[in-house]
């Protein structure tokens, strides 16, 4: 090794060793540095449409799962976060779906998802039958959920567990 790629190696460990610094907060917990902190969780948007199996391989990538709220509060917040960080009438992926068995509604982890948004006044979801599998937050329908085909492109929203 020569002394540039040592220098630049020591570089890179130390650049590396901030960032990682910089992620955490004084008692070394994870805090949100993009997107919007709410009670034990953080959000962060992603405007690039993209498939439901491909924006649930990047929020892992980045350490996170889509976005699964749990209760009517949670989905509220999530839903002015998207009006806000990706358009007022944008639709976005959730951590939803019913993939592994037809009218079974789990998130990424495979547990059974208590809470439920659906719109059922007009549409009446989910309505997608085996065609439908993964799960849509509307921001044109007050964060309504809707079932749609995974090979769809949408924005997404990852979330990422903090303390």
């Amino acid at each position: 090794m020569n002394a540039l790629q040592f220098l630049l190696c020591v570089v890179c460990v130390v650049q590396c060793s901030e960032e990682q610094s910089d992620s955490k907060g004084k008692s070394g917990k994870r805090v949100c540095l993009k997107g919007t902190k709410i009670p034990g969780k953080c959000f962060l948007a992603d405007g690039l449409k993209k498939s439901f199996h491909r924006a649930n391989d990047d929020c892992i990538a980045k350490g996170g799962t889509l976005s699964t709220p749990v209760s009517p509060e949670e989905n509220q917040q999530l839903y002015r976060y998207v009006q806000d960080s990706i358009d007022p009438d944008a639709r976005v992926w959730l951590g939803v779906n019913d993939i592994m068995k037809e009218g079974e509604w789990s998130d990424q982890m495979g547990t059974e998802i208590r809470f439920k948004n659906w719109e059922s006044e007009v549409t009446h979801q989910p309505d997608g039958g085996r065609r439908e599998n993964c799960v849509i937050l509307s921001s044109s329908a007050n964060g309504k959920w809707f079932d749609e085909d995974c090979r769809g492109e949408r924005a997404s929203v990852c979330q990422f567990n903090i303390v």
